[in-house]
């Protein structure tokens, strides 16, 4: 009898690590899939800011706010397409813009954008020290809904041009109406294009910093940038750099690739094998 107690006894513990084991790896992958998942989720909004940065600083050129320059065409016409731009009072600052995309269009560099981004602006976009805050009127590109505060700092010292910019209450809502939210810091140096500042299209910035994405359950990601994000005027999405995506007992790296320009990034875990994701 008692031999019988001692075999199911064992058995129960082999059942129950069995099933302890199991669990474990259930919630391990469960894991892993937000962590691709938000990992894509912050590869769009990242995509999608420094979308709304090349929309400024075209606006800005283009209404001759961009700093010490005398009011000339724009060499490039990237982004503004069907856009109305007023910038309010016409002399001094603080400056009010608001960029129009109306019911919508698509821009030369195939992007569909309609609804009003709003920006107030302390001095010319390119003066050190200068501050705009913009934010969206029922904004959308290529059909995500952009929501939040975007606020750029120039940093720039003698020879260098740089910005600090802050995103706060950032919200994205896919086009199936899943949303995410994403806020953080991130540091952005003009690499390029410096000399040309009416040529937009030689334009070439280095993304650093940190960054948080959370999604509609309340997950949360950590993001630093591991390797320089690499953005072009010319591209329509980060071409370059690499992200490390935190995760409780794993991280993933997204990587933008090698600088061609596509719509293409990847992403891995532990160093598994990546998936691909269009992002957007």
């Amino acid at each position: 009898m008692k031999i019988k107690s001692l075999l199911v006894a064992s058995t129960m513990v082999a059942f129950a690590i069995g099933f302890n084991s199991c669990k474990k790896v259930t919630e391990d992958l469960k894991e892993y899939e937000t962590t691709f998942e938000l990992s894509g989720d912050q590869a769009i909004a990242d995509n999608l800011t420094e979308d709304a940065h090349d929309v400024f600083m075209e606006a800005a050129v283009e209404k001759n706010i961009a700093g010490n320059l005398v009011a000339q065409p724009v060499e490039s016409n990237l982004t503004l397409s069907c856009a109305t731009v007023t910038v309010t009072p016409l002399n001094g600052f603080p400056k009010t813009i608001v960029i129009d995309f109306g019911t919508g269009c698509t821009s030369a560099n195939g992007i569909h954008r309609k609804g009003k981004i709003n920006i107030v602006l302390t001095d010319s976009v390119r003066r050190m020290g200068s501050r705009a805050i913009m934010t969206f009127d029922n904004y959308f590109v290529n059909n995500y809904k952009v929501e939040g505060t975007y606020t750029w700092t120039n940093t720039s010292v003698p020879g260098t041009r740089s910005w600090n910019r802050k995103t706060e209450a950032g919200k994205i809502t896919a086009p199936d109406g899943r949303y995410w939210l994403h806020s953080g810091n991130r540091d952005v140096v003009q690499t390029a294009g410096v000399n040309t500042p009416l040529n937009l299209l030689d334009d070439i910035f280095s993304i650093t910093g940190v960054h948080s994405v959370s999604n509609a359950a309340g997950d949360t990601r950590n993001i630093t940038v591991l390797e320089a994000l690499q953005k072009k005027t010319a591209c329509a999405n980060i071409d370059k750099g690499k992200l490390k995506v935190q995760g409780p007992s794993h991280y993933a790296v997204i990587d933008f690739g090698d600088g061609t320009c596509d719509n293409l990034a990847t992403i891995s875990i532990n160093g598994r094998p990546a998936r691909t994701i269009i992002l957007r």
